[in-house]
């Protein structure tokens, strides 16, 4: 069944994306791969029923694999698609391999698969379905994971599913949550949820109202914020800290530089009204940072739900420009602290805005968001969250609860498309064989290629 089309319209959407049954399956075993830019990411993730009573005590989720290797692109200062599609070709097979060797014993009876090791053959279960990225992200590397995945697939019979990769940050609390809970506890976050996906490439506020209806807010109308923190770590920090240290994703060496001491170094406190949130701080060096989108001639940008980074990329690009060498150690640390201190008060402020409206909506859907999930790889920046949680705790959102995935899941990762590609397949859903790899592909419904369910190569179970 072909669900192009028919996604669009709002009376199927409900039938299905909000209302359809979990499938009645006690244990799911899944291999996940993620291949959508330059981080190579294989997992074996285990699922527990929650109507399964003879698993009531166990975890609701296992990892029995999960590794990643990330391509070595120092030398462009960038992700460079040749290089990555390299290292995909490289690593991913010898991590299948490892993957493989994890799989659980099977039970009597239950269809096993031969693994071949040096002392002879060994049976283990095999995996129920194959979840893989099918995108957004670098066709060239999405092809790499996505071909795998459907060879794995054809040889042992199993169903796919291939997975959006932006839904799969928003869900990623929820992985979490069954890392954490007995079988018979509903996952949390409960639906629905504000998600800010903030990353090298999106920066986005979404209203995760189900599985698959996330309804974008707010989206970036330039760069991302992750690639403005980027370049701006290039203009500011010290000559040869970039170049040592090997990264590729300058954000966390910004943040060391900036609050070498950690959450102690961040001595922040939200503004309390939006008129001080809009002004310029000027600083002792005789520059100040203005807010993204607080002064245009009309006045009627500073309302835009939507992010904007270019501006400040560019700011920082001129203070620092042609004043390298007399920059002193203690004027780079306080434009770094000022660059993040702008960057991420303007992420906030689209999360006030965006729960101020939807308490305004006063529907019965909106009064249940007491959730914000903040996921990508920005999101493991600890001054992020200072800034997050001062801000909703002094403007009056206090209840609202901040979640944050682990570190080593802010990032790319198999565990989540594992639990994204869980999620999907417990609530009917499949790939067909001869679906593509995505370039873009949207997580909103209205979005104009019909969002999660709107593209070629679903089926129901």
């Amino acid at each position: 069944m072909m669900l192009k089309g028919l996604w669009r319209t709002h009376s199927l959407l409900s039938k299905y994306a909000y209302h359809r049954p979990i499938q009645e399956v006690r244990q799911l075993i899944t291999l996940a791969i993620e291949t959508s830019c330059d981080d190579t990411s294989v997992a074996v993730l285990e699922t527990a029923h929650e109507d399964d009573t003879a698993a009531h005590e166990q975890k609701a989720a296992k990892l029995h694999f999960h590794a990643k290797v990330t391509a070595d692109n120092a030398q462009f200062r960038g992700i460079h698609p040749i290089v990555a599609l390299e290292s995909h070709n490289k690593q991913l097979a010898p991590l299948v391999a490892d993957a493989l060797r994890t799989l659980p014993s099977p039970d009597h009876g239950s269809p096993s698969i031969s693994i071949r090791r040096e002392s002879g053959w060994l049976e283990k279960k095999k995996p129920d379905f194959i979840s893989v990225t099918r995108g957004p992200g670098m066709l060239s590397s999405l092809n790499t994971g996505l071909n795998t995945a459907k060879g794995l697939a054809t040889a042992w019979q199993l169903p796919l599913v291939g997975v959006n990769h932006m839904q799969a940050h928003a869900l990623t609390p929820r992985l979490v949550h069954a890392f954490e809970s007995v079988t018979n506890e509903q996952f949390s976050p409960e639906f629905p949820f504000l998600t800010l996906l903030v990353s090298g490439g999106h920066t986005m506020l979404v209203h995760s109202k189900a599985l698959t209806h996330h309804a974008i807010l707010a989206n970036t109308m330039d760069v991302a914020i992750g690639d403005c923190i980027d370049k701006m770590a290039r203009h500011i920090l010290p000559a040869g800290v970039v170049e040592k240290s090997g990264e590729v994703m300058y954000g966390r060496l910004l943040e060391q530089f900036a609050f070498p001491n950690g959450p102690s170094d961040h001595g922040y406190v939200a503004p309390r009204a939006r008129a001080e949130e809009l002004s310029p701080q000027p600083s002792i060096w005789g520059w100040a940072l203005t807010p993204p989108l607080s002064r245009t001639r009309s006045g009627s940008r500073t309302k835009d739900m939507a992010f904007s980074f270019a501006g400040l990329g560019s700011a920082i690009e001129r203070i620092c420009h042609g004043n390298e060498t007399a920059m002193t150690l203690d004027e780079r640390r306080d434009v770094a602290r000022e660059a993040l201190r702008v960057a991420f008060e303007h992420l906030a402020s689209r999360v006030l805005m965006a729960l101020q409206q939807l308490n305004e909506a006063d529907t019965a859907d909106t009064q249940k968001i007491g959730t914000l999930v903040v996921s990508g790889g920005v999101a493991s920046n600890q001054f992020l969250r200072t800034v997050l949680r001062s801000f909703l705790d002094i403007r009056g959102f206090a209840h609202i609860r901040l979640i944050f995935p682990p570190t080593s899941l802010c990032t790319d990762n198999a565990a989540m498309i594992a639990w994204t590609g869980t999620e999907m397949y417990r609530a009917g859903y499949e790939s067909d064989l001869s679906c593509g790899a995505l370039r873009k592909w949207s997580i909103d419904p209205t979005a104009e290629d019909g969002g999660i369910l709107g593209v070629d190569g679903w089926k129901m179970k």
